[in-house]
């Protein structure tokens, strides 16, 4: 169960099972003020601790400055080494360490934002160098146990020298005027997440995925360093610089986060790589599935469903709408959807009813989707899906990214640039008719047959009439197998239509489906692809 979606206002936040999984993959005048008057008792080792984020001017290719520079440089892997009180923190001992929520960067001075740092610990070792930016001046925010509350399960002496953070999160009136929620938190290797209003945590982004699924392993790259802008009074948004290491390349990232349903997220990144960058995938979105009632499982669960998403949307260059139903596979499943010039794609939580998961605790109705919005063209290259099998919802096992054709070479200097929505359904993706259901069994009253029978539910985007647009078309293709029976009727509950059609699969073990309608006065619908597997 993800633990932060029951927490009240009054709690701390406190990092779930799933939370650590992820992270264990990966002037003094001016610090004075940067609190607000209080000055750290770490504030004087301050200047000897920070190696990137330290004092000094700040310009917006400051991070990328750096980030070249590293890049020129043999790869060297931070210290992860912790004072012998921290170094072994269980998973209960590392969840009694809690922030402060008085000690928030900038929680006197009525911004519409506030500042909150994760310790380290547990699977959290790793150091994260952290400055606030204010007026063109970056300053150090040193370590201070001040900050955090420890436990009775925490051990004894807190060290006082600058070690460093876990990682930032941002808080903000979100949901009610006068209490400043959670909107995004970065912490572990190079993930993110961030919620809309109403909702609660679900899937990750990362600044960048490489190796996914290699044979060899993954490369998991980390960020090192952040800058935070103090905003203004009447702001609106919060940006986050960001720099980004790993053996295989450098990054600069620069955040501009703007709450509401959705939350926009802007990213503006450039790659420094150290080698050839073959294996890469751009703003890459890492969610949960375990099951539903899209195929067969075999798990006893009172549940119906449980996951964080339940499919990938995808708008292609030339405005086509895929909508892949999401698997937890028997063995690990790679897709490819060639594109060029992509107009949009995301993991998308599309069922948003408590009855269709009846878990009190994890709200998964109210987890966000995670629209992805290139920004300029990305040319050509693949809107790569990779099912992982679990046996767990602990786990995130979906993993979805632009993988562009050519390499990105080494010595190279590559920007792009891209919009995050977190939410729900992203409104300029939506045709007229879009896929709300897929379910697939055996053929009643034909069990010894292998036959499957697939029920596919589309709906109407509102204001469209069904008896106004006609009865569409329906056209269902495999590759490898056959289908039979393909049969389309309206939906009188939900005003949409229902499709239904059997597949013989045969002896195949893996069969690619894909359905279409198709209307008269020429109505865009989503086109409904999926993948079968024995």
């Amino acid at each position: 169960m993800d633990l932060t979606s029951t927490r009240s206002k009054s709690d701390d936040f406190q990092p779930d099972r799933r939370d650590l999984m992820k992270g264990g993959l990966a002037a003094i005048g001016s610090v004075v003020a940067a609190f607000g008057g209080v000055l750290p008792t770490a504030a004087f080792a301050a200047a000897t601790q920070a190696q990137f984020a330290v004092s000094g001017p700040f310009r917006r290719s400051t991070v990328a400055e750096i980030a070249r520079k590293l890049a020129a440089q043999e790869f060297q892997a931070p210290d992860s080494s912790l004072p012998d009180v921290l170094q072994n923190l269980s998973y209960d001992q590392y969840r009694d360490i809690r922030f402060r929520r008085e000690k928030s960067i900038w929680a006197d001075q009525k911004l519409p934002f506030q500042l909150q740092l994760f310790h380290r610990g547990a699977y959290f070792k790793q150091p994260v160098e952290v400055a606030l930016v204010n007026k063109g001046e970056a300053t150090h925010l040193p370590y201070d146990p001040e900050m955090f509350s420890f436990g009775s399960l925490v051990p004894q002496p807190i060290p006082n020298e600058d070690i460093g953070f876990a990682g930032i999160r941002i808080h903000g009136p979100i949901n009610t005027p006068d209490y400043y929620d959670e909107i995004a938190v970065f912490q572990g290797a190079s993930y993110f997440r961030s919620l809309a209003k109403g909702q609660v945590y679900g899937i990750s982004a990362r600044g960048l995925a490489l190796k996914t699924a290699d044979p060899e392993g993954e490369e998991f790259p980390t960020f090192r360093a952040f800058w935070v802008e103090r905003p203004s009074e009447a702001a609106d948004s919060i940006v986050v610089s960001a720099l980004l290491d790993s053996p295989s390349t450098t990054g600069a990232y620069r955040f501009t986060l703007r709450p509401g349903m959705p939350t926009l997220m802007d990213v503006e990144a450039q790659l420094f790589p150290r080698v050839d960058l073959q294996k890469v995938g751009l703003a890459p979105g890492t969610s949960m599935y375990f099951f539903s009632g899209n195929g067969p499982h075999d798990i006893d669960d009172f549940r119906p469903s449980v996951h964080d998403s339940d499919g990938l949307l995808m708008v292609t260059g030339r405005g086509e709408r895929l909508w892949r139903p999401l698997a937890n596979p028997k063995t690990l499943q790679i897709s490819a959807f060639s594109d060029t010039a992509p107009r949009g794609f995301g993991l998308i939580q599309r069922n948003r009813n408590f009855d269709d998961y009846e878990d009190l605790e994890a709200a998964y109705q109210r987890r966000p989707s995670l629209w992805i919005e290139p920004v300029g063209d990305w040319g050509s290259g693949l809107v790569t899906l990779i099912e992982i099998p679990t046996d767990s919802e602990i786990h995130d096992n979906i993993v979805a990214y632009w993988n562009p054709h050519e390499p990105i070479p080494a010595g190279s200097e590559f920007s792009f640039a891209y919009r995050l929505a977190w939410g729900g359904d992203p409104e300029a993706a939506l045709g007229s008719a879009r896929v709300t259901s897929t379910r697939s069994g055996q053929v009643p009253n034909d069990r010894d047959s292998g036959m499957r029978l697939f029920v596919v539910d589309y709906s109407l985007a509102a204001g469209i009439d069904r008896g106004a647009i006609g009865q569409p078309k329906a056209t269902v293709s495999s590759y490898k197998g056959s289908v039979k029976n393909v049969v389309l009727q309206n939906n009188d509950v939900t005003g949409g239509f229902r499709l239904s059609f059997q597949l013989d699969p045969g002896s195949e073990e893996l069969i690619e489906l894909r359905a279409e309608l198709h209307f008269d006065n020429g109505e865009p619908a989503e086109t409904w692809v999926y993948r079968w597997t024995a």
